[in-house]
């Protein structure tokens, strides 16, 4: 607004000077010496004109800052599972324990209402998001993925930071040392159930047969005398009920007999969703076989 109005001024200033010149040419018919005299008069009642103001660049609003895709993280548990991550990042190369794969923007505008990053709406929008996404990192079929350690995380803006304009969201890839540990990792996640060797590192074992009480989930690279492999896929929809689970369950008999050493003798084990692992999306039966 304010160069409109200096740039307006300056245009009426020159305007006004130009009609003072035009005025001082006189008429032919007018004595030289009137002619003379009233030249000097213009010229002196002529103000020179002001210099141009050098326009001002208008103010421009700090760039709002995105985290970087491909970057590695030395979180704890507790931060991997916080809705809001500030830690710097650690060179891949070096032990870590999250691994950035994505980075999105968040939907956020409904109906044309703009809905705050830490919105039930937008959180279940992420929390469905990357998980969906995590298969096209780290690789593998389905079940390896649901036969496997690994897990998404994901963050979103702090409150500060959406006040400045962030609306980003943030999805780390993870590998679970435990129930509430993570595993530290030493280099890249990316393609990692796409081998044998990735399959074993990261694929889900117990220190005890499930339901035992001193079962423990652990990755099948640590000492273990259980594992999870194989998995039976429920209807989705509706629970099924804990009835239902059951008896999906009891297939996994017929599929340890297929990996065990005797076919006569050997041990197996079931673990079914609940409401709550449903809710959260585990709908498939896990078989448990002694490794």
């Amino acid at each position: 607004m304010s160069r409109r109005t200096t740039a307006g001024a300056a245009a009426l200033t020159a305007l006004l000077a130009g009609g003072l010149a035009g005025c001082s040419g006189g008429d032919s018919g007018t004595p030289d010496a009137d002619r003379t005299s009233s030249v000097p008069t213009a010229a002196a009642a002529s103000p020179s004109p002001p210099p141009t103001p050098t326009p001002t660049a208008p103010p421009r609003a700090a760039p709002v800052a995105v985290p970087p895709g491909g970057a590695c993280y030395t979180l704890t548990f507790r931060q991997a599972v916080s809705p809001t991550n500030g830690e710097d990042p650690v060179a891949c190369r070096a032990p870590h324990t999250a691994e950035t794969f994505r980075v999105d923007r968040v939907d956020n505008v409904v109906a044309g209402h703009l809905l705050a990053v830490d919105s039930r709406r937008v959180q279940r929008d992420v929390a469905r998001t990357c998980p969906a996404s995590l298969g096209a990192h780290v690789g593998g079929a389905v079940d390896d993925q649901r036969l496997s350690m690994l897990r998404a995380v994901w963050f979103t803006p702090s409150l500060e930071q959406a006040g400045k304009g962030a609306a980003w969201f943030r999805c780390d890839a993870v590998a679970l040392a435990g129930a509430e540990d993570l595993l530290d990792v030493q280099g890249t996640l990316a393609g990692a159930l796409d081998t044998a060797e990735g399959r074993d590192r990261y694929g889900m074992c117990g220190t005890a047969s499930p339901g035992a009480p001193d079962f423990e989930r652990v990755p099948c690279g640590a000492p273990h005398s259980w594992r999870a492999f194989s998995v039976i896929s429920l209807e989705p929809g509706r629970y099924p009920g804990a009835g239902s689970v059951e008896e999906t369950g009891s297939a996994c008999e017929d599929a340890a007999a297929g990996v065990a050493a005797d076919p006569l003798d050997y041990e197996w084990a079931s673990e079914g969703p609940d409401a709550e692992q449903w809710a959260a999306g585990q709908t498939f039966v896990r078989c448990w076989a002694p490794d």
